[in-house]
């Protein structure tokens, strides 16, 4: 009995580990092959903080303001929250998906109007971790649904020239910031109408209240006439392409506009279109989609 509960304790932890390797080599492992981070000097990463009450702590933001920004003291514009995944932070825009010459590319085909792009520190009060993601709501483990979805807006909105209207702001975000760009957005349509997801999820361990996939069928017909959403998966990333493909067919049950894409490859360590190179390059499209969004409404 004794060596048949060890074997069964054995056989336990070794699931446990082989469950943590994949999540740590798959989704949290530094990329081997990693998008280059071409320096462009008219967008300078800088990282900035501020005391939270939602977390009781100071806290860190990424902020790459428009090439113009300082030339035109009295202009204003829109806004772009990316939320990071697993065992990430503020910084991970910047320094492993090279999010500068993507948003210089968009600049220049005039594909994105200038903007000001936030990367926060999504993390929880655990930390960053490989073996987790952040919790992407009010929890235990502190309220980071208020701390980006309320409090961060409004410091963004306190020390920079930003426009007012929710349809000039969008969140988006990789992975399990994917998910926390729709559980956070879809609270706070009083601030963003268009949001969107790369090889995220839409329904959380945690239940209906923290999973998009439910929340988006409790909006009321106004709300859902305004939002503009977009959606992409890696077919590598079986579990992913499955929640964003049953997302995007609710959105269309429901008459919500938005784009859905299934590209090649998805997490992973290594190749063109793997891990954070799957990231770098799809943050064009997503990017784009968002520009097309703002142009509408600056045409108005």
């Amino acid at each position: 009995m004794k060596l048949r509960n060890l074997l069964i304790g054995l056989g336990a932890l070794s699931a446990l580990l082989v469950a943590a390797y994949g999540y740590v080599f798959m989704a949290g492992a530094p990329q081997l092959d990693p998008p280059k981070a071409q320096t462009e000097p008219e967008l300078k990463f800088q990282l900035t903080s501020f005391v939270s009450k939602a977390m009781e702590m100071t806290r860190q933001y990424g902020v790459l303001l428009p090439p113009e920004y300082d030339r035109h003291p009295n202009q204003k514009y829109p806004v772009i929250f990316l939320l990071h995944g697993g065992h990430d932070d503020a910084r991970a825009y910047a320094d492993k998906y090279a999010i500068a010459p993507i948003l210089h590319q968009l600049y220049r085909s005039g594909s994105l109007p200038p903007s000001i792009v936030i990367t926060p520190d999504c993390n929880d009060k655990r930390g960053s971790s490989p073996l987790f993601d952040p919790q992407y709501y009010d929890g235990v483990n502190g309220n980071l649904g208020t701390l980006i979805g309320s409090e961060l807006v409004q410091v963004v909105k306190s020390r920079y020239r930003t426009l007012d209207s929710p349809n000039f702001w969008a969140m988006g975000g990789l992975s399990s910031g994917g998910w926390g760009a729709f559980n956070i957005g879809l609270r706070h349509l009083d601030r963003f109408h268009t949001l969107f997801s790369h090889s995220g999820y839409f329904t959380d361990h945690s239940g209906e209240t923290n999973s998009p996939q439910a929340i988006v069928q409790q909006l009321s017909p106004q709300q859902r006439q305004v939002l503009r959403l977009y959606l992409d998966a890696g077919q590598n990333d079986t579990e992913f392409v499955t929640s964003t493909q049953e997302f995007h067919q609710v959105l269309d049950r429901l008459g919500i506009a938005n784009q859905f894409h299934i590209f090649p490859g998805g997490h992973g360590l290594s190749g063109a279109d793997i891990g954070w190179n799957y990231f770098h390059k799809h943050l064009a499209d997503s990017l784009s989609y968002v520009g097309t969004q703002f142009k509408l409404e600056l045409r108005r």
